[in-house]
């Protein structure tokens, strides 16, 4: 494949990626604060900080990931073969991110369901 058509392929690949990985990371954790400041009883301080580090790795996970599989090889020259293979190679980043999003999804309800058995007082116990 010419180097032109390679180019083209990043130039529409990095962005889709970007925006979508931003996209998803924007709505996750501005809606997972209420979950986060559940988990942390209110405080509001810790609560913002590990939402923080949270997306912070969100970031540092997916778009690492995109970089990784950037790579683009078509075996024709022609432009129907690199619609193809964005359309795989975003596709699949999609189907990635989506996966991530489940998983913190995981992590924020785990959290939420370990701060409420933390919240119940032990069973009574005779001596």
């Amino acid at each position: 494949m010419e180097t032109t058509k390679i180019l083209i392929g990043y130039a529409v690949y990095l962005p889709v990626a970007l925006f979508l990985t931003f996209y998803v990371s924007k709505t996750l954790f501005k809606n997972s604060k209420v979950y986060m400041l559940d988990i942390f009883k209110g405080r509001e301080e810790i609560a913002n900080a590990t939402n923080k580090l949270f997306e912070t790795g969100f970031y540092l996970l997916n778009i690492g990931f995109a970089l990784l599989i950037m790579k683009i090889t078509v075996s024709a020259n022609d432009y129907r073969h690199l619609i193809e293979a964005l359309s795989a190679k975003i596709g699949g980043f999609a189907v990635y991110l989506g996966i991530m999003l489940f998983i913190n999804l995981y992590f924020f309800f785990r959290g939420k369901r370990k701060a409420k058995e933390n919240q119940r007082p032990a069973p009574f116990q005779p001596a």
